[in-house]
Order: C-alpha cells, then structure tokens, then sequence
C-alpha cells in the first residue's frame, strides 16, 4: 500500500495542509512531507497520532470499503485488512510489526487483530494510547508489553488485558517471529 500517497489524499481531503497536520499531532512539517513522499516510515505510534489529529482510525485508513449487501461472516486469511503494513516502523528494509484485521471493524463494536512482530519489531518508540479496551493471546514467540510502568514478556499461552487508554507498548525480544491475536472494544485503534 502507498502509506504516504494515501495520507496525502486524507489529509487534503479534509482540507488541511501539512503544517496543519504537523501541529496537530506533535511533528515538523518536514517529517510529514517525508512520510507523504514514502521517504519514511512512521511507526505504529507516529502513523495512530497523525491519524488521531485528523481524526480518523487506522482501520479506516487502510481499510478498503466494504460494500456486500450480503452479511459476511467468514474470512479467508487473504481477506483480512492489513492495518499496519510490514514497511511501517522500519526505514532499515527489514521487516515490522504486522496487524491484520478480520473484517470490518467499523461495522461492529469489536475489532480482532491477528499481529506479528518479527525479532526486534515494535510498535515503536512513542507509547499507544486510545479509547477502548484491549486483550490478546501470545500464541507463538515472546513480546515484551509495557502497560503504564509495568512491563512483562509474555511467551505462547500469556495473555493481558488493560484499559487501552494507559500508555503501552509491545516489543519482540525473541529470536523468531511473535504471533497475538487480539481484540479491542470499541475499535478505537
């Protein structure tokens, strides 16, 4: 996906410019035109507090619309909404944090992530923070979850739940890749 050609698109679709944005969410004007321009890559952090200052979601960002007058009740893995693309997070070439989203979480009042970090991925340096509730499951791999001041590693069988609204984090300090699936309430993220 073209991260900045879309937030470009967003961002003067809702009539602001770039300075504009940049003040809202706490960065330089240069740093946005560098993301537009795909010459950065935000990390999950940076690309939520843009998001939040336009305001819009990540599942709205990066979600294609769906428009089935049938229901839909089931996914294939490739039909899940990639929320955070591997290229986010890591301007080195290697590979970051993957969140995929099963379906829709517009429609509904809960959001499932299935998420991979692969050794050394974060969601990065700044710590997430929104409206909702959030709990997972490691089902491979280890994570390091920083939730406010507590901070633990989970291995396979672990799992958390706070109050999305503290400060946290999460970090593989393995050697292999890190598998969660998780959800929230509402889909805030």
């Amino acid at each position: 996906m073209d991260i900045g050609g879309r937030l470009k698109a967003v961002r003067e679709t809702r009539g602001l410019s770039q300075r504009d944005l940049a003040g809202r969410a706490g960065l330089t004007n240069g740093a946005i035109s560098l993301i537009e321009q795909n010459k950065s890559s935000p990390s999950v952090a940076s690309l939520k507090r843009l998001l939040d200052a336009i305001p819009m979601t990540m599942s709205e960002f990066f979600s294609e619309v769906e428009t089935a007058e049938v229901p839909k009740y089931f996914y294939s893995a490739g039909e899940f909404t990639e929320l955070a693309p591997q290229s986010i997070g890591l301007g080195n070439g290697a590979k970051g944090v993957s969140l995929r989203q099963l379906g829709d979480a517009s429609r509904h009042s809960l959001m499932v992530l299935h998420e991979t970090y692969p050794p050394g991925a974060d969601t990065g340096p700044d710590m997430l923070s929104h409206e909702s509730e959030e709990a997972g499951i490691v089902v491979s791999g280890i994570v390091e979850v920083t939730v406010g001041d507590q901070v633990r590693v989970l291995n396979p069988g672990d799992g958390y739940l706070f109050d999305s609204r503290l400060p946290h984090r999460f970090r593989n300090i393995g050697e292999t890749d890190c598998v969660v699936v998780s959800a929230c309430t509402p889909p805030t993220f």
